[in-house]
């Protein structure tokens, strides 16, 4: 199997997760408040942003409809500036923005 390949499996195993972790909150105020369940979903992030930096550029590039660059940049964020996260920003990535990842990476997958 591709490093590629195993990359992208990663990144969905990951969203699974997320998907996992956050499936019982309805807001982004009591998702924050359950301190294991945030900071596993963090984590997931950047396992996420570090897949996607073991990812070739060429690859990247052929699927340019996948923003790649932001969601390694807000790994960024997540490891380095971990305490001022913001919370409403977290919960919008996770209920607009991770499942149409996850339909795009198995696009390619399939």
């Amino acid at each position: 199997m591709s490093k590629t390949k195993l990359s992208l499996l990663s990144i969905i195993e990951a969203i699974e997760k997320i998907e996992r972790y956050t499936k019982e909150y309805s807001n982004a105020d009591d998702f924050y408040h359950s301190e294991r369940d945030f900071d596993a979903t963090m984590m997931q992030f950047v396992i996420i942003g570090e897949m996607i930096s073991k990812i070739d550029d060429t690859f990247k590039t052929q699927h340019s409809n996948i923003p790649w660059h932001k969601i390694k940049g807000f790994r960024n964020i997540v490891a380095h500036n971990y305490f001022g996260i913001d919370a409403d920003e977290i919960w919008e990535i996770i209920t607009l923005k991770i499942k149409p990842l996850k339909k795009d990476i198995e696009n390619i997958l399939d």
